[in-house]
């Protein structure tokens, strides 16, 4: 079976595969390390240095630790890696295949290297089998599931090995492999089909990779027979227990569960009378005994709201939820909040839950996988707006920068031959796991390296364009889709393409009150729904004002007429019609380009993106129409411009 290379192709192996190479060490990730040594020799005629003899390149396991540092340098004509534990020396070689020839010349002091952030993890919304709504894998654009097929684990796990090896070549270190609004059929993974999950867990392990476990908070009722689920009861307790030890006994290594709990309808700890504290206890006290880490979601909204009621705003939920229990969760739980307090938009400003805790260990979820940033069908390249939510400063900069403990994105990977539906978003998957190994890191410069390991032989002409298409496409989505931070605007339910309306008289929440005067959500503490004040100062004071109020967020925060003047001088109304024009001449112009670069790529990939941006393009100018049409018949504006505004 023929598996796309994505960013490991052979070529990349070049520099690593011509030359001496010593790998000292014993150990399953030595091994690996080993054979991914031995393959690029063989492919590009090196050979293995024997002891004492000269050697170009020596990767040196120290250790048994579980230490995921390196150290590399170069020092008369040779480069080492050197590192106390697998994971480590593993990293360090793929360290060398990213610099390529670079690693082998002059001399390099030797530094170390260690990731930032020690959970790099991503979650898989796969069904074990397909579900009538959601299909085989909810918000998956990338075709079915990787680990699961006909209601069962794949028997050819081959694949499942390569994505193993193309996560450690970012430094991703932990999947969930099932999805966390559990089922049926993926609750009882957990007890008699735990056995498949192992299976899953060998396959991803020999590249460092831990396998977690997404279970249903209502488990002991539905798979134990109990009459109850309460985190306090000692019954309850005990079986939790039970299970967990024997999920140990198939899976010695594994990471943990992922609970999605009284939210969208899972059951959770307030059918109980219990706080959502208590519900995470009960986990981590199952799961502790073995060095096991309960992921608990703050994803816990009301999704029943009456959308007349302007005091309910769905963007204060999980703060009002979960700061009073900061410093009750236990040690080995970590709270996954999502980067925004909405979900997943193309533009929110940073939750305000992140940095609200410090006595409570946090996990920031982002989302890989384009549920509103163009299903993969779009460009849309994600790394500015990781970078920006990773460098932010939700302490008012009195701390270290440091926003969390952990980095979980939900994967855009299935079996699709390009694994992301769109080849280039394949760039997204690489980027997310070197942020979380480096959140300092230039996004750019990270795209860079995609390219080069991607296109490794490519020539400045690609190089460049790959740039064009990529480096703005984040920007260009937010132009033609949902302007000044407003969200939604999508269709209900399937969430691709717009409409302005769609969930706007819904239970789910109200997005942007839309009248003849005016338009965005009133979340200042003054007059609105109060959620500015949930951030520490300077970002509350920031916030509370819309004459201070960043203009990519104002529509977020405040409720402002037509012709309210943006820092940037145009009325909120121009702004409206001239983004969603330039939007879709930049997305036009991105297809120009990539029809540019035929040749340079593989025939069958440069057609699939081709084929995309056809339909990112009629979809762009789509959004114009309807977003344009829908606000001057609100507003009553014309463009100053005179475009037509259908």
């Amino acid at each position: 079976m023929d598996i796309d290379p994505a960013w490991l192709p052979p070529a990349a192996f070049r520099a690593v595969g011509g030359r001496r190479v010593l790998v000292r060490g014993a150990g399953p990730l030595a091994e690996t390390v080993r054979g991914e040594v031995t393959a690029a020799r063989a492919r590009f005629g090196g050979r293995e240095a024997g002891e004492g003899a000269p050697a170009d390149l020596v990767l040196e396991l120290t250790g048994d630790t579980d230490d995921e540092g390196f150290a590399y340098g170069r020092e008369n004509g040779t480069t080492t890696v050197t590192a106390s534990g697998g994971r480590g020396l593993l990293y360090g070689l793929f360290h060398v295949v990213r610099l390529g020839e670079e690693a082998f010349r002059g001399e390099r002091a030797r530094q170390e290297h260690r990731p930032a952030v020690a959970l790099r993890m991503l979650d898989h919304w796969d069904n074990v089998a397909v579900h009538p709504v959601m299909g085989q894998v909810e918000r998956g654009y990338a075709g079915g599931s990787l680990f699961w097929s006909d209601g069962r684990a794949r028997g050819d796990l081959d694949r499942v090995r390569a994505y193993g090896r193309l996560l450690a070549a970012c430094g991703i270190n932990a999947v969930a492999v099932n999805n966390v609004n559990v089922h049926e059929t993926e609750a009882r993974l957990l007890t008699d089909r735990i056995g498949e999950v192992a299976a899953l867990a060998d396959a991803l392990r020999p590249y460092g990779v831990r396998t977690h476990l997404s279970v249903t908070f209502a488990a002991p009722v539905v798979l134990g027979g109990l009459p109850t689920a309460d985190p306090l009861d000692e019954r309850v307790r005990a079986w939790w227990a039970g299970a967990t030890a024997r999920v140990y006994e198939a899976i010695p290594d594994f990471g943990g569960y992922v609970v999605k709990a009284d939210s969208e309808g899972q059951p959770g700890p307030f059918a109980y009378g219990r706080t959502h504290a208590d519900g995470a206890n009960l986990l981590a006290a199952a799961l502790a005994p073995h060095g096991g880490t309960v992921h608990w979601r703050a994803f816990v909204y009301d999704h029943r709201q009456d959308w007349r009621d302007r005091t309910t705003d769905r963007a204060r939920a999980a703060y009002d939820h979960f700061v009073p229990l900061d410093g009750d969760f236990a040690a080995n739980a970590v709270l996954q909040v999502k980067h925004g307090p909405m979900d997943f938009q193309v533009r929110e400003p940073l939750s305000p839950l992140i940095g609200a805790m410090p006595r409570t260990r946090l996990a920031v979820e982002v989302q890989a996988t384009q549920e509103y940033t163009g299903q993969q069908r779009h460009v849309c390249w994600l790394g500015p707006m990781w970078s920006e939510v990773l460098r932010s400063r939700p302490d008012g900069g009195a701390g270290t920068g440091r926003i969390a403990d952990g980095l979980v994105a939900v994967s855009n990977a299935g079996d699709d031959p390009f694994w992301t539906g769109h080849p280039l978003a394949q760039a997204n998957l690489y980027t997310f796991g070197r942020l979380a190994w480096d959140p300092a890191a230039d996004p750019r410069t990270v795209l860079g390296e995609w390219i080069a390991l991607t296109h490794p032989e490519a020539e400045r002409r690609l190089v460049d364009g790959l740039h064009a298409v990529l480096d703005g496409s984040w920007s260009t989505y937010e132009k033609y889709t949902a302007p000044l931070g407003v969200g939604f605007m999508v269709q209900p339910g399937h969430h691709y393409g717009p409409s302005v309306d769609g969930y706007e008289y819904s239970p789910w929440g109200t997005y942007h009150f839309a009248d003849r005067d005016g338009v965005g959500v009133d979340r200042s503490a003054a007059t609105g729904t109060g959620y500015a004040a949930q951030y520490a100062k300077p970002w509350s004071e920031l916030y509370e004002s819309p004459d201070t109020c960043p203009d990519e967020l104002l529509l977020f925060f405040h409720h402002v007429p037509y012709g309210h003047v943006l820092h940037s001088g145009k009325t909120v109304i121009q702004h409206i019609y001239d983004t969603h024009f330039e939007g879709v001449a930049e997305a036009e112009e991105a297809r120009r380009v990539w029809a540019g670069l035929a040749g340079l790529v593989d025939p069958a990939r440069h057609a699939r993106v081709a084929e995309r941006y056809e339909e990112q393009v009629r979809c762009a100018r789509e959004w114009r129409d309807q977003v344009n049409s829908y606000f001057l018949r609100k507003s009553g504006v014309p463009d100053e411009r005179g475009r037509t505004l259908h």
